[in-house]
């Protein structure tokens, strides 16, 4: 397009707006509850039932002042689970258990969690399980069961190829699990400075109809903590060529976002600051984060996406790039 400006790719445009006034063998979270609405509808907050899950590591040591400061905020029931592996399990040569040593490891299990919750969490009352089986299935099992509506876990943080071959814990619990998930990396929960309770929070949103109900926990939250809330819609615009010029479909791209953005914010009563940004949406939303100093991030979980695309969608990256822990609705 001969004359034309061109869009630098990945330019970043912030839009300051004055505050209105006014995803095998486990079922899917969309086939669990049959549709969008039955599942932001599930979602419940203040949250009154919290689930650890326990691996014994110096990530999981990370998340208890965390947890601690929930529990207390919330006047929440907690509950510990460890699921151990079949290797804990002792056969004979057939490759039967032995029952006897099968209860004794079971117990042995049993024993070392309640251990680990009597001085983690001295004078708490602290429902244990110990159960065998895959982490992330036990997890899903457990909040189905028994209710829970906040599962709180680290990240290790290994890299989206070993990540898609071994599978992970945390992928499983945000594709599977139905109820609210707190994580973070093990870097972000050791850089990031602790600082309870959170001052200022993060809302990272999209354009889907899950905006409204994470934008509604956003608000409470920030609420009950007395926290200062930003609102950030990352929107990732086509990058420019030498053929065609973006530029001014980009304005109307973004204009479109803030619209939308505040006439939610507006109909909802949520009187936040919001910015509307042109970036890859991890980076983006990580630096957002920076910028406000803030101590959680809150997002959805692309509640309409497939199982495979979910693998691909933009909460991964944002997990994994955050500076601070997020929660995910």
């Amino acid at each position: 397009m001969s004359g034309s400006k061109h869009l630098n790719p990945r330019s970043r445009a912030t839009y300051e707006i004055v505050p209105a006034t006014s995803d095998h063998g486990t079922a899917h979270r969309g086939e669990r509850f049959g549709s969008e609405r039955a599942y932001l509808d599930s979602v419940m907050y203040p949250f009154r039932k919290i689930l650890f899950p326990v691996d014994y590591s110096n990530h999981c040591d990370a998340v208890v002042p965390y947890i601690k400061d929930m529990v207390e905020r919330f006047s929440a029931d907690l509950t510990l689970v460890h699921a151990y592996e079949p290797e804990a399990l002792a056969y004979d040569e057939l490759g039967v258990v032995i029952t006897e040593l099968d209860h004794e490891a079971r117990d042995r299990q049993d024993r070392r969690l309640r251990e680990f919750a009597l001085a983690t969490f001295p004078g708490k009352h602290v429902d244990c399980l110990a159960e065998l089986g895959e982490p992330g299935v036990v997890i899903d099992r457990i909040v189905q069961h028994q209710g829970a509506d906040l599962v709180m876990l680290p990240t290790h943080g290994r890299g989206v190829i070993r990540r898609f071959l071994l599978g992970s814990v945390v992928a499983k619990v945000l594709h599977d699990v139905s109820a609210a998930v707190w994580t973070g990396t093990g870097s972000a929960l050791k850089e990031h400075t602790l600082d309870l309770p959170y001052k200022s929070i993060l809302c990272a949103v999209d354009n889907s109809d899950e905006a409204e109900i994470v934008l509604k926990a956003a608000a409470a939250l920030s609420c009950t903590y007395r926290a200062e809330l930003w609102i950030v819609h990352v929107v990732p615009t086509p990058p420019g060529t030498l053929e065609v010029d973006y530029s001014e479909y980009r304005r109307d791209i973004l204009d479109a976002a803030d619209f939308r953005l505040y006439e939610l914010k507006t109909q909802l009563g949520i009187n936040a600051p919001h910015a509307i940004l042109d970036a890859a949406v991890a980076g983006g939303v990580r630096e957002e984060a920076i910028r406000r100093k803030a101590d959680i991030i809150i997002t959805g979980r692309g509640y309409a996406q497939t199982r495979f695309e979910r693998f691909w969608s933009s909460l991964y990256p944002i997990i994994r790039e955050s500076p601070c822990p997020v929660l995910s609705i």
